[in-house]
C-alpha cells in the first residue's frame, strides 16, 4: 500500500492512530429521474415521511444528553438542526420542485439545498457562512433515509482504535461519535469556526478539518496517522513513521495529563508578573470547561451565537436567562459579553423590517455600525446584559468601533437603556464596565480617545490582522497572505498595549493569537497581562507563563519589534521560545 499525507486544518491538537472508517456522502449519489404525474403526491408523501424520521432521530439524540458526559453545547446545535429541518425553506419546496418538475424527492431536496448554499456563499464573514454546513447536514440526514440508510454512524471496532473519514460531519453526528469512542476524525470540509471544530475542541479528540479529498482518496480499513496539532493526516505509514508517531502520541498524552494539574495555580511569571488567563465562549453550556481548565473569568462571550440559525429574533427575556446563567455560572469572576457582531449573518428578507446589510458586510454595516443602525434591536440586548449584571460581575464590550462618534452613540443607548430599567425598578448594577475592541487599524491609531472614554479594550486579532492586511482568511486565493506575524500586524499590537497600559486601562486579547503558545513571551514582553482564548488552550497557555520571566525577554521582544524582515523576525521568535 502506498503511503502519502494530507494537509488540512487542525482544529483539535493531539494524536490518534487508528483504521480509517468511511461515512456515506449522500448528496454526491442522488440520481435524478422523472416520475409519472399520477406518482406525484406518492413521491411527495415519502418525503414527508423521510422528515418525519430525522425528526424522531433528532429527538431521539436529544435523550443522549441527559448524560454527563455530553458537552452543553450540542443541545444548542440540535436545536438549531431541528428549526433548519422544519424550516419551509427546506421542508416545503422540494414538494413543490417535486409536483412542478415530476423528478424524484432526493433530487428535489439537494436542488433545494444548492440554492440555500448559495445564498450562504454570499456572506463575506467566515464564521457565518459556514453556517451553510448546518443546511447541508441536515439535508444529508433526510436524504440517507431517503435512499435507505441509517442516519446513524457505524460503531467502531472493538479490537483497536477508529478513526471516522467523512466529507463532513453534523454536530448530530458527534454525539454518536462521542458514545462509540472513536480516536479521532478528518474531514474533507470545515474550518476553525465550524461545529465541527468547536464540537472537536470541546470533545478534546484529535481532528483536522478542511483536508479536501481525503473521503475520496482514503479507503475503509486503511491505517491512519491523525496529527491535530501540526495539521497533517498520514495513510499507510511505514513502521518506523509509526513507531515514531507512537512516542510522540504517549509524550503528548503524558504531557497533557500534566497539565491538568496546573489547574489551580495563580498564573504568574518567574519574575512575579500576575497574568489572566480568561476564556472565550459562544455558549453557556461553554462555563463549565472554561472553570474545568482554570479561567480566570469570560474575556469573550460571542453572543451572536444567540441569534444565528433561526426562525426570529430572541427576545429581550431570553437573551436575558442565557446572559444570567454564565454570570450566576462564573461564581463572581468576570463575564465579558460581546454585544451581537451581525450584519453579514442574515439575507435582507430575515431582518424583515431592519437595515439592509451592505454589498460588502465585511466593510459595511456590520457589528456596532447595525446596532447603531437598529437602536431597538440594540436596546433590547443592552438591557438584558444590564439585567446580568445584578447576578455577577458581567462587563459589557462593542465590537468594531473605529470612531469616537460610535462611542458616544453606544454610551448614550447605554444610558437609555438604564433608565429605562430604573423606571420599571429592575436592578442592575448602575457602575457596569464597558469597553471597546480594537479590530480595525484606525482605532489604534487614534487610541486615546478609545482611553479616554470606555473602561476596558480588548484586541480582536482575527479581524485586526485580516482589516491591516486586506486579506479575507476564507479565501484560499490569498489566505497564505494572512500572517498573524507581519511587522505591521505586530507593531499595531505594540501600539495598542503600549498606549492602554501607560494609560493604566485594562487591555487583554481575545483573537486566535491570545491561544498561540509560542507567542505568550513575545506578548508578555508587549506589556500584556490578560489573554482570552479557547478554554482547552488555557492550561498551555499558563505552562509558558510560569516558564517565562519577562525581564530577561525584553531584550529578544524589542528585537522583534524593530524587525521588519520575515524571515529575521522568524528567527528571533524561535529564540525567545527556545
Amino acid at each position: 500500500m502506498v503511503s502519502f499525507a494530507l494537509h488540512g486544518i487542525g482544529v483539535s491538537g493531539g494524536i490518534a492512530i487508528g483504521r480509517a472508517q468511511l461515512v456515506s456522502h449522500a448528496t454526491r449519489e442522488v440520481a435524478h429521474y422523472t416520475i409519472p404525474r399520477e406518482q406525484v403526491h406518492a413521491e411527495i408523501a415519502r418525503f414527508d415521511s423521510a422528515v418525519r424520521d430525522v425528526q424522531r432521530e433528532l429527538e431521539g439524540l436529544h435523550s443522549a444528553l441527559t448524560s454527563g458526559d455530553v458537552p452543553g453545547e450540542f443541545g444548542a446545535f440540535l436545536d438549531v438542526h431541528w428549526m433548519i429541518l422544519n424550516d419551509p425553506t427546506l421542508s416545503e419546496a422540494p414538494k413543490r420542485i417535486i409536483a412542478e418538475q415530476q423528478c424524484n424527492a432526493e433530487w428535489a431536496l439537494a436542488r433545494q439545498m444548492g440554492v440555500l448554499v448559495d445564498q450562504f456563499d454570499q456572506i463575506e464573514d467566515a464564521y457565518l457562512r459556514e453556517r451553510k454546513a448546518d443546511v447541508v447536514q441536515v439535508a444529508e440526514r433526510v436524504l440517507k433515509r431517503l435512499m435507505g440508510r441509517p442516519g446513524t454512524l457505524p460503531a467502531p471496532s472493538a479490537e483497536e482504535q477508529t478513526i471516522l473519514v467523512a466529507h463532513d460531519l453534523s454536530p448530530a453526528d458527534v454525539i454518536q461519535f462521542k458514545h462509540h469512542h472513536f480516536a479521532a476524525f478528518l474531514t474533507d470540509l470545515g474550518g476553525v469556526t465550524s461545529h465541527t471544530a468547536i464540537v472537536a475542541r470541546s470533545l478534546n479528540v484529535p481532528a483536522v478539518v478542511a483536508t479536501h479529498n481525503a473521503r475520496q482518496l482514503i479507503r475503509d480499513g486503511e491505517m491512519l496517522i491523525v496529527d491535530g496539532t501540526h495539521h497533517v493526516v498520514i495513510v499507510n505509514p511505514d513502521r518506523a513513521v509509526l513507531a515514531e508517531y507512537r512516542l510522540r502520541q504517549n509524550e503528548f498524552d503524558l504531557a497533557r495529563q500534566k497539565l491538568k494539574r496546573l489547574r489551580s495555580k495563580r498564573a504568574e511569571t518567574l519574575d512575579g508578573e500576575h497574568v489572566e488567563l480568561q476564556a472565550n465562549i459562544e455558549l453557556p453550556e461553554d462555563v463549565g470547561p472554561a472553570l474545568a481548565n482554570g479561567a480566570t473569568g469570560i474575556g469573550l462571550f460571542r453572543s451572536e451565537f444567540l441569534f444565528l440559525n433561526r426562525q426570529g429574533l430572541p427576545g429581550e427575556d431570553e437573551q436575558f436567562e442565557a446572559y444570567r446563567k454564565v454570570a450566576k455560572g462564573m461564581q463572581g469572576k468576570p463575564v465579558t459579553i460581546r454585544t451581537f457582531d451581525l450584519g453579514a449573518d442574515k439575507q435582507p428578507e430575515e431582518f424583515d423590517g431592519l437595515a439592509r446589510v451592505a454589498p460588502n458586510p465585511a466593510l459595511g454595516l456590520r457589528a456596532v455600525r447595525f446596532c447603531l443602525a437598529e437602536p431597538r434591536l440594540f436596546l433590547t440586548q443592552l438591557r438584558a446584559i444590564l439585567r446580568a449584571t445584578h447576578y455577577g460581575n458581567v462587563r459589557i464590550l462593542i465590537p468594531m468601533l473605529a470612531t469616537v462618534s460610535e462611542i458616544d452613540q453606544t454610551l448614550a443607548l447605554i444610558a437609555r437603556a438604564k433608565e429605562s430599567l430604573r423606571e420599571q425598578d429592575i436592578p442592575f448594577n448602575a457602575d457596569v464596565e464597558v469597553g471597546g475592541m480594537i479590530e480595525i487599524p484606525a482605532a489604534v491609531l487614534a487610541i486615546g480617545a478609545f482611553l479616554r472614554k470606555l473602561d476596558f479594550l480588548s484586541i480582536g486579532t482575527n479581524d485586526l490582522i485580516q482589516y491591516t492586511l486586506a486579506v479575507d482568511r476564507a479565501d484560499e486565493a490569498v489566505s497564505h497572505l494572512y500572517d498573524p506575524l507581519h511587522p505591521a500586524v505586530l507593531r499595531l499590537i505594540g501600539l495598542a498595549i503600549g498606549g492602554a497600559t501607560k494609560a493604566g486601562v485594562p487591555i487583554a486579547v481575545c483573537g486566535e493569537m491570545a491561544g498561540e503558545i509560542q507567542l505568550t513571551r513575545l506578548f508578555l514582553g508587549l506589556g500584556l497581562r490578560e489573554f482570552s482564548m479557547h478554554p482547552s488552550q488555557l492550561l498551555g497557555v499558563k505552562k509558558r507563563v510560569l516558564q517565562t520571566n519577562v525581564k530577561t525577554s525584553m531584550p529578544l521582544v524589542e528585537r522583534i519589534r524593530r524587525a521588519d524582515d520575515p524571515e529575521r523576525l522568524a528567527l528571533l521568535l524561535a529564540k525567545l521560545n527556545a
